[in-house]
């Protein structure tokens, strides 16, 4: 397996690839990345199996990284190498093989790294990735990681994506087609700047004096407008439902 290391630190960089080196079947891959923008770099030339991958760095960080990852349509066993342990459940809603704690053991990666091997004997790099569970994202108390099952709907204004969500509204990074594409199967486009998850439609009605459509969710306390280009759409979507 090809095996490509970014970390922001040399000797951390060092260690691993020492580490890598003694694993039969694994091929090192230089240069090596020392920020995220690197690493997506390196990722597009060489197509690695397995990215070990830092979470704090420069440029881009891992989460960063494994997200744009997750977009391409082969995306290597991406194993997450950090010294903090606060990020397992972000690292997991972008997909991660594995998530190691510095300072990682051989023994640790070695076994990991059969299980990389696994994946890459079935196929696996040919299949897209697994869906994703949830949306990340950077607040103001740092890393944010919002269940899909939570999101109420995704509304788009200039250059921004606000997801409004059981506990309240996030903004996101992440533009509303690739959104519409990657979950077409749990949201619906109401609006050319709204996206609805299905599972929290109620009812859609017509306001009697300028024929208006609007959308009504559960839970949620003010209807949607329903644009006429996707009116019939959302119409047909809630007989099937």
């Amino acid at each position: 397996m090809n095996v490509l290391i970014a970390d922001d630190e040399p000797l951390a960089r060092a260690r691993l690839a020492a580490m890598v080196s003694r694993i039969e079947g694994c091929q090192l891959l230089e240069p090596q990345a020392s920020n995220g923008k690197e690493a997506l770099q390196l990722c597009a030339q060489h197509n690695p199996d397995v990215l070990l991958l830092d979470i704090q760095m420069p440029e881009l960080d891992g989460i960063e990284v494994a997200t744009a990852l997750n977009r391409l349509p082969n995306t290597p066993a991406i194993i997450f190498c950090t010294a903090h342990d606060e990020f397992a459940l972000p690292a997991f809603a972008v997909h991660a093989l594995g998530y190691l704690v510095k300072p990682v053991r051989a023994e640790q990666l070695e076994q990991i790294m059969q299980r990389a091997r696994l994946l890459t004997q079935a196929g696996a790099g040919e299949q897209a990735p697994a869906p994703r569970t949830h949306i990340s994202a950077k607040t103001h108390k740092g890393l944010e990681c919002i269940a899909l099952d939570d999101i109420l709907y995704f509304q788009a204004e200039h250059k921004y994506v606000t997801v409004y969500h059981r506990r309240g509204e996030t903004l996101i990074d992440e533009p509303l087609k690739a959104l519409e594409q990657e979950f077409a199967d749990q949201l619906v486009r109401i609006h050319r700047s709204i996206l609805v998850n299905r599972s929290v439609i109620e009812r859609m009605e017509r306001a009697p004096n300028n024929g208006q459509q609007w959308l009504h969710l559960s839970a949620w306390p003010e209807p949607l407008p329903v644009s006429r280009r996707h009116a019939g759409a959302v119409r047909k979507l809630m007989h099937r439902l």
